[in-house]
């Protein structure tokens, strides 16, 4: 999940005036540690024959990033287990439905898996067994409280900013080097490469017939650079043998779209759903990241997008509000969507407080009103939008910058969940 302030020019507010006249709401209690089984159950995997994201209720969804395991108890299934159920409960009592749970950050897994090694974030090491299934453990709990859980996956992502500190042996990038490309400083592995694309299809097989999960889901990290350097031999090549070859950037993405068509056809054969959060500005997408976002709704080659809206219904850039979540929101929604395709919207918990990097992002700004997420999920639903995800967890019950604020974005995103604030009152 990419964190960024865009320097991009912004725009024009969206349904934000009302906000201002909803009071503000202090939460309740909260739930408490819920330790589960010691013994790590076995992986299961139930047969489905839809894919049915949330069921009838609209799809409401917190994403539980590596970030948050780096703060999980990991030393025995005991200690996991009732970190991760504290969690759960929060979650739960928030009025979410839908967990997004990262399971494989850097080419990893938080799972014991033939074709990645066990993450670091478990044990310090990665390729170091824990001694219990952490996933497995997710899974069970999660649906315990009515919480359908989705396997969150970096796909071509395997060290970026030191970490990993080091890569175990068993690492893709260790036992295929010819397959990993460099960019600033960080190991990718190549998305132009089909023994690549072949081998996290593989991941996702292993994800579904091991576990009964609910859903695949990808974020935003697709090409990690615009350099040519980064895949010039592969483009080179790609060129030599191709009568009338594409332009570097059609190339790029329709590597990225042989990728997506190949995980979603994986996982539609077990019956689970698969998902994408690409970035909130489209064209920032189709240029930048070579992710043709656009074509994935018109095609259905997607269950569902939730593009990453991390600005404001108040954002504006020099006076430009071209990026205020309402107008970007806007232009997702004009786009073709294919049956049963479904476009949720991404919601930037962590910029609670600290703002948005627009022109009203200080004192006085929807950011601290304790409302602002509450606000954009009712004015989304108003637009059009068919659910919501809230980036990230420890930004709503682990923050220790705004605690304050933090806890009455919970109680607000509660009260509208559960119908008690309509939504035309935000």
């Amino acid at each position: 999940m990419r964190v960024r302030r865009w320097a991009a020019a912004a725009g024009a507010a969206l349904l934000w005036a009302a906000v201002l006249a909803l009071p503000a709401l202090v939460p309740g209690g909260g739930a408490g540690p819920a330790a589960r089984a010691s013994q790590t159950p076995a992986p299961t995997a139930a047969p489905r024959t839809a894919q049915d994201p949330a069921g009838a209720q609209p799809y409401r969804a917190v994403w539980v990033s590596y970030l948050e395991w780096q703060n999980v108890d990991f030393s025995s299934a005991a200690a996991f287990a009732a970190d991760a159920g504290a969690m759960l409960d929060g979650i739960a009592a928030l009025g979410a439905n839908v967990v997004l749970a990262h399971v494989r950050p850097f080419g990893d897994a938080l799972y014991p898996s033939a074709l990645y090694p066990f993450s670091h974030l478990c044990t310090g090491t990665q390729g170091q067994d824990p001694g219990f299934d952490p996933l497995a453990l997710l899974v069970e709990a999660a649906h315990a409280r009515g919480l359908q859980l989705e396997a969150w996956i970096n796909p071509y992502r395997l060290q970026a900013g030191g970490s990993p500190a080091a890569l175990a042996a068993t690492n893709p990038a260790s036992l295929h080097p010819g397959w990993v490309r460099e960019a600033e400083g960080g190991l990718y592995l190549d998305p132009a490469n089909p023994a690549v694309r072949q081998h996290i299809a593989d991941g996702v097989a292993e994800l579904c017939e091991n576990y009964d999960l609910d859903g695949i889901h990808f974020d935003d990290y697709f090409y990690p650079t615009t350099d040519p350097a980064f895949d010039a031999a592969d483009y080179a090549a790609y060129c030599a043998e191709t009568p009338d070859p594409l332009p570097l950037d059609d190339w790029r993405r329709r590597n990225v779209d042989a990728l997506v068509t190949l995980c979603r056809e994986t996982a539609q054969g077990y019956g689970v759903r698969f998902g994408i959060a690409p970035q909130g500005d489209p064209a920032l997408n189709y240029s930048a990241q070579y992710s043709d976002a656009a074509r994935w709704l018109a095609e259905g080659m997607v269950d569902y997008l939730m593009p990453q809206l991390y600005w404001g219904l108040d954002y504006t850039q020099d006076g430009d509000g071209s990026h205020a979540l309402g107008a970007l929101a806007a232009r997702w929604l004009a786009m073709e969507r294919a049956p049963g395709t479904a476009l949720y919207f991404g919601l930037g918990a962590y910029r609670i407080g600290e703002g948005d990097g627009g022109d009203r992002s200080g004192p006085g700004s929807e950011w601290q009103t304790g409302r602002a997420l509450a606000a954009q999920a009712a004015a989304l639903a108003d637009l059009g939008g068919e659910g919501v995800g809230l980036y990230r967890y420890d930004s709503l019950f682990a923050n220790t910058l705004w605690p304050t604020l933090a806890a009455q974005e919970r109680a607000a995103l509660q009260a509208l969940f559960a119908g008690q604030t309509p939504a035309g009152e935000y």
